[in-house]
C-alpha cells in the first residue's frame, strides 16, 4: 500500500463518518417532526374533504371504537348529572339509541374536520358534523347561525363580534409517550378539554386513532 493510498483513505474516513452522522440526525429530526406533519396534512385534507388523503392518516376502525366508547360515556354521565330532569333523561336515552348513526356521522372526513377544528360531538340526538364552511370558520358560522332577525339587532351583534377576541380552540400538541401524540383542544369557554390522539404505525407514520372527551 503506497503512502498516497493511505492518505486518501484517512481523508475519506472522516467524510464518511460526517455523512453518516448527518443522515442519522436528519432521520431522527424527521421522526420527531412526523406527527406534526401528519396532523397538518390530515387537517388540510379533512378541511378540503379529500377522502383519499384522510384515509391515509386516520385509523377509522379504531376511531369508530373510540367514538362509540366516548359518546356512550358522555351520555352516561349526562344521565347521572340530570337524573332529576325527566326531559334530560329522555333526551339521553334517545341519544343512546342513536349512538350508531352519530358515530357513523363523525367517522367521516366531515367528522374528522370537525374534530380537528375544535368541534367535537356533544351526544345530542340527530347530531351531525358541521358543514364545510362551519368547520373551516367555526366562530363566523356560529355567529351567522345565531344572528337576530332585526337589522338593528344584527348590527349590534356584528359590532360585538368584531370587538370580541376570537376563541382559542387548539390548546396543546405534543408527545404522550414514544408511540402516542396528543392534540388537546379547549371545549367551550370553561376549562373543559377534549383530545385527538394519534398513534404511531412504523417509524414515520402516524394516524388519528382515538378521541378523548373526558379531558
Amino acid at each position: 500500500m503506497t503512502a498516497s493510498t493511505r492518505t486518501k483513505r484517512s481523508t475519506a474516513r472522516p467524510l464518511v463518518i460526517t455523512l453518516v452522522v448527518i443522515i442519522v440526525v436528519a432521520a431522527l429530526g424527521f421522526a420527531y417532526a412526523s406527527p406534526y406533519i401528519a396532523l397538518n396534512n390530515l387537517k388540510r385534507a379533512a378541511d378540503a374533504r379529500d377522502a383519499q388523503t384522510v384515509n391515509q392518516y386516520v385509523d377509522f376502525p379504531a376511531l369508530r371504537d373510540s367514538l362509540k366508547q366516548q359518546i356512550a360515556g358522555l351520555l352516561s354521565r349526562r344521565l347521572d348529572l340530570d337524573s332529576n330532569s325527566k326531559l334530560a333523561t329522555i333526551g339521553a336515552v334517545i341519544g343512546v339509541t342513536l349512538l350508531g348513526p352519530l358515530v357513523d356521522a363523525y367517522a367521516t372526513p366531515d367528522g374528522v374536520a370537525a374534530l380537528l377544528n375544535g368541534m367535537p360531538p356533544h351526544g345530542d340526538p340527530g347530531e351531525r358534523p358541521p358543514e364545510q364552511s362551519a368547520a373551516n370558520n367555526p366562530p363566523a358560522a356560529a355567529a351567522a347561525a345565531e344572528a337576530p332577525a332585526s337589522p338593528a339587532a344584527a348590527d349590534a351583534a356584528n359590532h360585538a363580534d368584531t370587538n370580541a377576541a376570537p376563541p382559542q380552540r387548539q390548546s396543546t400538541a405534543g408527545y404522550r409517550g414514544l408511540n402516542e401524540f396528543v392534540v388537546t383542544y379547549r371545549r367551550g369557554t370553561g376549562d373543559a378539554h377534549y383530545s385527538a390522539i394519534f398513534r404511531r404505525e412504523g417509524l414515520f407514520t402516524w394516524k388519528l386513532a382515538a378521541i378523548d372527551l373526558n379531558e
